[in-house]
């Protein structure tokens, strides 16, 4: 990709206040790209398909709605991006693009070519498909649990990983995590402030724990896992107090009623995911982080010995998110009861 001789200085500070080495970083021009249509718009800002005019390389390019009006935010996402550039099963990174008419700077990624993971499911329902079966959700985890792997391994935690921030190829047969904007690393010490998603939330997190850690992510990516299998969020609450108790509905093994049952195989039965499976399911969903399973040690599981080829069912055409009428969750009404009586303790 053609450059110019353009840099940006990338400083940041760790959460002690200890300023982090500058990175000078190369910037390729704005006016180099074609841009093509949207790809998507948020809070973050927006993201879209373009093409390189001289090379004809096709890239996404991201432009964030700065807060600080120094394209900060946008730099620090451009740090996690270097940080893990080359990692299987992420999204990858070509560098920063700046418009010389506005000296706005934007992010050129790779472009996947598919939806979102959140759209693709949604379409799903809309068009009343069955759920994935084991071995799609198997492939597709064994991705999203390397990419993950490979993002720790770097000291890298991403914070925010949901099918939202997943995107799936065009062929359907890879799936990569994107969006590293509330990413934090691991090297720098806590407290670390309460960020992401709330359905993909960890407990520890919802609980106010500032100094957690990568199992977090862990978390993320079992409730992922549940969606892919069931099609629909796991647990959902509107608050921090509704979020918990939704999780601890299904989780708490022994409730105030005295009687021991396992909520998460009574919602996963053995015909619906495989003892090797479950292993997986509950070690990522596991209450108690230091009970949790890392990805790395996901991975290890009897479950991944034998990975197909993942190969999504594909349809003509996926609706993206703003195009949908969101449908309401049938199998789980949460009110606002009170929090447990005797949260455990992270």
């Amino acid at each position: 990709m053609q450059q110019t001789a353009a840099v940006a200085a990338v400083g940041d500070h760790t959460a002690a206040g200890v300023p982090r080495k500058r990175q000078r970083i190369p910037i390729a021009s704005a006016q180099d790209y074609e841009e093509v249509c949207c790809l998507g718009a948020g809070s973050f800002g927006v993201v879209t398909k373009a093409r390189h005019r001289a090379t004809g390389e096709t890239v996404a390019i991201k432009r964030h709605r700065s807060t600080d009006g120094r394209n900060g935010e946008l730099l620090r996402e451009a740090r996690f991006l270097d940080a893990c550039g080359g990692l299987p099963f992420l999204v990858g990174y070509h560098g920063l693009a700046r418009d010389r008419a506005t000296t706005e700077l934007c992010l050129l990624m790779e472009y996947v070519g598919g939806p979102t993971l959140r759209d693709y499911l949604r379409d799903r329902r809309r068009r009343h498909r069955p759920p994935l079966p084991e071995s799609t959700v198997r492939a597709a985890m064994w991705q999203l649990l390397t990419g993950a792997r490979g993002m720790h391994e770097s000291r890298v935690v991403h914070r925010d990983i949901k099918p939202a921030n997943i995107l799936v190829g065009d062929d359907h047969r890879i799936v990569k995590i994107c969006d590293l904007g509330l990413a934090i690393y691991t090297s720098e010490p806590p407290p670390y402030a309460q960020a992401g998603t709330l359905t993909y939330m960890a407990p520890e997190v919802l609980l106010g724990k500032n100094d957690y850690d990568a199992r977090v992510d862990a978390w993320s990516l079992g409730c992922v896992m549940a969606e892919l299998l069931e099609g629909w969020p796991l647990f959902l609450g509107n608050v921090e107090a509704e979020q918990l108790s939704a999780i601890y509905e299904v989780l708490d093994d022994m409730p105030d009623d005295g009687h021991r049952h396992d909520g998460l195989r009574e919602l996963f039965p053995e015909e619906t995911l495989s003892k090797d499976g479950f292993e997986v399911l509950s070690g990522l969903l596991a209450l108690d982080a230091e009970n949790r399973l890392t990805a790395e040690a996901a991975l290890k599981l009897p479950w991944f010995d034998n990975v197909g080829a993942l190969a999504l069912p594909k349809e003509e055409e996926v609706v993206t998110a703003s195009a949908m009428v969101p449908k309401k969750k049938k199998r789980l009404l949460i009110t606002l009861p009170p929090l447990p009586k005797k949260p455990k303790v992270f």
